[in-house]
C-alpha cells in the first residue's frame, strides 16, 4: 500500500462526499503557517477540514509534531492511516481528530471509519490569520472600515491587528472565502472541487 494509493482513495471518497457542492474547495498539499508546512489535503466550506495521510509504508515519527502544528489551524483533522498503523496511531492523534483505516479489501482499497472527527477546542486566531496574502488581509479590515492608515504596515502589524480587532468566527470565515477566491494555480487532477493553494511570502 503506497501513499499514493491512499491519496487516490481519499481523493475519490471526498469528490463523492462533496459532488455538487459549489461552495467546496478540496486542496492538496496546502500550505500553512506562512506556507513552512504542507497538509495533505484540506477542505474548505463551512469549515476548513484537513486530511493527514500515512500509508503502510510510512513512519509516525512526525505525527506527534504534526498533530500540534495542525491543532491552531484547522476546524476538524482526519488522519487516514493503514491498517499497519491504525491502533499505535490512534494512541497518539488528539481525542478531537478522526480517523479512516486504509485497508484492502476484494483486491481493492477501501477507507473504514475508526473515529469520527469532532470540532477542535484550541484552534489559534493569529495562526489561521497566517493563511491570508497581505492583499487580503487588507481587504478583510478594509471591509470592517479598519484599514485607514494600515495600507503600508507591515504585513506582520495588519495580521495582528485582524486578530485584535475581528471576532474569532469572523475572521475565520473570512480566510475561507479568500481561500476560496484564489484562483487555481494548476490542477494536479482533473476534479471540479480540486483547486491548489499555494501559500504566499508576507
Amino acid at each position: 500500500m503506497r501513499d499514493s494509493d491512499v491519496r487516490e482513495a481519499l481523493r475519490a471518497r471526498l469528490g463523492a462526499e462533496h459532488a455538487g457542492a459549489s461552495d467546496t474547495r478540496l486542496v492538496e498539499e496546502m500550505g500553512i503557517w506562512s506556507g513552512t508546512v504542507r497538509i495533505d489535503v484540506a477542505v474548505i466550506n463551512g469549515e476548513l477540514s484537513g486530511y493527514e495521510l500515512k500509508s503502510d509504508s510510512d513512519t509516525l515519527e512526525r505525527l506527534p509534531a504534526q498533530a500540534d502544528i495542525y491543532g491552531k489551524v484547522f476546524d476538524r483533522m482526519t488522519l487516514v492511516v493503514g491498517s499497519k498503523h491504525a491502533k499505535k496511531a490512534l494512541k497518539i492523534i488528539p481525542k478531537w481528530w478522526g480517523c479512516l483505516e486504509a485497508r484492502v479489501s476484494d483486491n481493492r482499497l477501501v477507507l473504514k471509519h475508526k473515529r469520527k472527527a469532532r470540532i477542535n477546542p484550541g484552534r489559534d486566531a493569529k495562526i489561521i490569520a497566517q493563511l491570508l496574502w497581505k492583499e487580503e488581509a487588507l481587504a478583510i479590515l478594509d471591509f470592517h472600515g479598519l484599514a485607514g492608515g494600515w495600507r503600508s504596515r507591515r504585513s506582520a502589524e495588519i495580521l495582528e491587528r485582524l486578530v485584535e480587532r475581528i471576532p474569532f468566527a469572523s475572521l475565520t470565515a473570512h480566510v475561507r472565502a479568500a481561500l476560496k477566491a484564489r484562483p487555481s494555480l494548476g490542477q494536479r487532477v482533473a476534479c471540479d472541487l480540486n483547486m491548489p493553494i499555494e501559500a504566499s511570502e508576507t
